[in-house]
C-alpha cells in the first residue's frame, strides 16, 4: 500500500469505532471514509482487505518505556525490591550498556510493541554511559528500519551517587553536554505535522536524579524549541519523602517550581498525588501515564485514574521498562490496566472500552497526537487488527469485549501510515530466532560485567 490506490478494509467482526459496521478505507496514510452498515464505499478503484475475522482497533499508544531494560529483565539482583533498592541493584548493570546493546535492546523492545498491537511508542532514554552519546541516533535508526511511529526522549541524570543521588556516576552527564545534546537531537530528528514518523522530547529522569538546575532548563528549552517534556512522578511514597527532605515541597509542587506544570508535560505513574493537586494537574492540562504492570511488580501503588478522569485530567497507558514489567506488550497492559482499576473501583465504574480509550485516545492526548487513535475520518491510518482463533477465546460473545477479557497478547496484522508492518502476526523481514540470540548474549555480558 504505498501507492495511492485506496484500500477498504471490509467488513470487520467488530471495530472500535461508531458508524464503521462494513470497515473503512484508507488512501495515503489517512483513513478517509467509514463505511456504515448496508452501504458500500463512496471511493471508487479499491483494493480490498478482508477483515471478517478480524477486531479491528485504532493503533495502541504507548506512553512510557525503557527500551534499553529489555536487557535485564527478571535480573536475580533486582528481584522483590521496592523502588529504590531496586535501582540500586540495577544501574550498575545498566552501566555497562553499549551502542550494539542498546541497539538490540530496542529492536526487541520495539517489535514486541509492534506485534501487540501497538503502533506508537515513547521512549525514555536516560542512561549515558561513556560511548553511548548516540543513543536517540540508535533509536531512531531501529524505529525506520521497523516501521513504528516513535516519540523518543532525550532523557538525563546529572545527580550522581556522590551528589546525593541514586545512579554511580559513570551513567550521568554534566548539565551544558544535556542541554547542547537536546538542542542537537531535536534539530536532527524531530518532525512536525499529522504526519510525523519520529519526534523527540526532554525528559530528565526525575526529581532524585537531577538538579534544579538541570529541571528549570530542560523546561525552557522545551519551550524554545516547543517540544514536550517527560519526567516519573508521585511513583513511590519514598519520591515524596525524598523531595520533602531535599526542596522542602511535595513532588507536584517542586515540579510547579521548576516550570513544568503545564500542557507540554505528561508524567508517568502519578500514583501519589492529593485531591489538590489532581486538581492543578487538571487546571495545567498535564497528563499521566498509567503503568500498571510495572506499579503492581513493584508493589508502588496504584494510580487513581477514575479520580483523576473526573477531575479532568487526561490519561494514556504505558508498559514501562521491561525490568520492571518485564515485558513490552502494550494489549497486555490495556488488560492489566482494566482489572487494576476495575478492582480499585468497581464494575460500574471502569469497562473494557474505558481501557481501550486509555490506550488509544487518551495515549494520543497525552502526547499531542490528536491525529492518532481513533478510527475516523481524517485520522492516521494507524490499525491493529485482532482474530478471535486461539483457545483462549473459544465461546467468546462480544468480541472487542474478547479483546480484553480473554486477554488478547498478539496482533495478527498491523498498519503504520497505511503500510502493513506486521502480516500474519509476524515483522516481514525480522530474524526473530537471530534477534533473540543475539539480544540474550548482550544481556548475559550485561550481567557478567
Amino acid at each position: 500500500m504505498s501507492d495511492a490506490k485506496a484500500v477498504w478494509i471490509r467488513d470487520p467482526l467488530a471495530i472500535l469505532a461508531d458508524g464503521a459496521e462494513r470497515g473503512l478505507v484508507v488512501r495515503d496514510g489517512r483513513i478517509v471514509e467509514l463505511v456504515p452498515a448496508g452501504a458500500v464505499p463512496a471511493t471508487a478503484d479499491l483494493a480490498i482487505f478482508d477483515a471478517s475475522e478480524h477486531v479491528v482497533l485504532p493503533g495502541l499508544i504507548n506512553t512510557h518505556h525503557h527500551f534499553y531494560q529489555t536487557l535485564t529483565r527478571a535480573l536475580p539482583a533486582a528481584m522483590d525490591r521496592e523502588l529504590f533498592p531496586w535501582l540500586q541493584a540495577l544501574y550498575p548493570v545498566w552501566a555497562r550498556l553499549t551502542p550494539e546493546a542498546l541497539e538490540l535492546g530496542a529492536t526487541v523492545a520495539m517489535s514486541e510493541l509492534l506485534l501487540s498491537g501497538c503502533t506508537t511508542t515513547t521512549d525514555h532514554h536516560y542512561v549515558f554511559p561513556a560511548g553511548l552519546e548516540d543513543a536517540v541516533d540508535i533509536e531512531v535508526a531501529v524505529a525506520k528500519r521497523l516501521g513504528v511511529r516513535v516519540l523518543l526522549t532525550r532523557g538525563s541524570m546529572n545527580l550522581s551517587q556522590r551528589d546525593g543521588g541514586l545512579p554511580p556516576d559513570s551513567v550521568v552527564q554534566d548539565e551544558d553536554t544535556i542541554l547542547a545534546d537536546s538542542a542537537h537531537v531535536v534539530a536532527k530528528h524531530h518532525q512536525r505535522g499529522a504526519d510525523a514518523m519520529v519526534q523527540i522530547a526532554l525528559a530528565p529522569c526525575s526529581p532524585f536524579s537531577v538538579t534544579t538546575s538541570l529541571m528549570r532548563a530542560t523546561a525552557d528549552l522545551a519551550d524554545e524549541l516547543d517540544v514536550r517534556l517527560h519526567t516519573h512522578l508521585a511513583e513511590t511514597e519514598d519520591e515524596n519523602r525524598f523531595c520533602e527532605q531535599m526542596f522542602g515541597c511535595r513532588p507536584l509542587d517542586y515540579l510547579e517550581q521548576c516550570g513544568w506544570l503545564n500542557a507540554r508535560t505528561w508524567l508517568a505513574h502519578g500514583i501519589f498525588f492529593n485531591v489538590d493537586e489532581i486538581k492543578r494537574l487538571a487546571k495545567a492540562k498535564t497528563a499521566i501515564s498509567h503503568c500498571a504492570c510495572s506499579n503492581q511488580l513493584l508493589a508502588s501503588g496504584c494510580c487513581p485514574v477514575c479520580d483523576m478522569e473526573e477531575a479532568g485530567v487526561g490519561i494514556g497507558i504505558g508498559v514501562d521498562g521491561s525490568a520492571s514489567n518485564d515485558g513490552s506488550n502494550l494489549m497486555q497492559e490495556v488488560r492489566a490496566a482494566f482489572l487494576l482499576q476495575r478492582a480499585r473501583y468497581g464494575v460500574t465504574k471502569v469497562s473494557h472500552k474505558d481501557a481501550l480509550r486509555w490506550a488509544t485516545m487518551g495515549s494520543a492526548a497525552c502526547i499531542g497526537r490528536p491525529e492518532l487513535g481513533e478510527i475516523a475520518v481524517g485520522k492516521a491510518a494507524d490499525l491493529a487488527l485482532f482474530r478471535l482463533d486461539e483457545l483462549r477465546f473459544s465461546g467468546h460473545g462480544d468480541p472487542l469485549a474478547a479483546l480484553v477479557l480473554c486477554g488478547a497478547h498478539r496482533a495478527d496484522r498491523v498498519m503504520v501510515a497505511g503500510k502493513w508492518v506486521v502480516i500474519d502476526g509476524a515483522i516481514p523481514g525480522l530474524d526473530v530466532k537471530g534477534l533473540i540470540r543475539r539480544h540474550g548474549s548482550a544481556a548475559r555480558a550485561m550481567r557478567a560485567g
